[in-house]
Formats: C-alpha cells, sequence, structure tokens
C-alpha cells in the first residue's frame, strides 16, 4: 500500500519539481509582478503539494489566467488536501507516518 502511494506520488513530484526549477531561473527575471497573493507560482506549487496534478493544473490554469494587468486581484489562498500527504523541507511530496496529523 504505501509502494502505491509512493508511485501515486511521482508525477506530482515531478511537476513540483519543475514549478521549484521555474521559480528559482525564470521568476526572478521578472520580479513581483503577480497582482495576487500567494504569487501565481507558489499557488500552484500549494495546490500541487496539497492537491495532486487533476486537480492543480486547472486551479493553476484558472489563476493564471486571472492574474492580469485589467484583474484586481486580491487573496486567493488553495485549499487544504488530503491528511496521508507529508511535505519536506524542499518541497516535495511523500507518504505521511501514521504518527504525522494534520
Amino acid at each position: 500500500m504505501k509502494l502505491l502511494r509512493v508511485l501515486l506520488l511521482v508525477p506530482r513530484n515531478i511537476l513540483i519539481a519543475l514549478v521549484l526549477v521555474y521559480r528559482k531561473i525564470i521568476s526572478p527575471l521578472y520580479g513581483d509582478v503577480c497582482r495576487y497573493y500567494p504569487s501565481c507560482s507558489t499557488y500552484g506549487l500549494h495546490s500541487l503539494q496539497r492537491l495532486g496534478v487533476l486537480r492543480a493544473i486547472p486551479l493553476t490554469g484558472w489563476r493564471v489566467l486571472r492574474c492580469n494587468p485589467w484583474s484586481a486581484g486580491g487573496v486567493d489562498e488553495v485549499v487544504s488536501g488530503p491528511n496521508w500527504i507529508s511535505i519536506s523541507q524542499l518541497g516535495f511530496t511523500s507518504p505521511a507516518s501514521s504518527e504525522i496529523k494534520r
């Protein structure tokens, strides 16, 4: 069962790695241009970490489409996800041990 959970998290962690690379290399070139809090890349990262690939991609896509010069912006937090996920200090996900409660 734990192996299945690890395998289910592989696509999520691949996309998390891509977002982290974007945030380290490309995002600093643009500076603070996002009209929302948290920034669109942070929103995408949190949605991937908490909700998974299938829910994060449409949510993040909609968020990026709304982040434009004609938008008022504002605060837009990601909802909580399942309790069986643990997020490491580097930002990657793994199955939570039975002792960890969120």
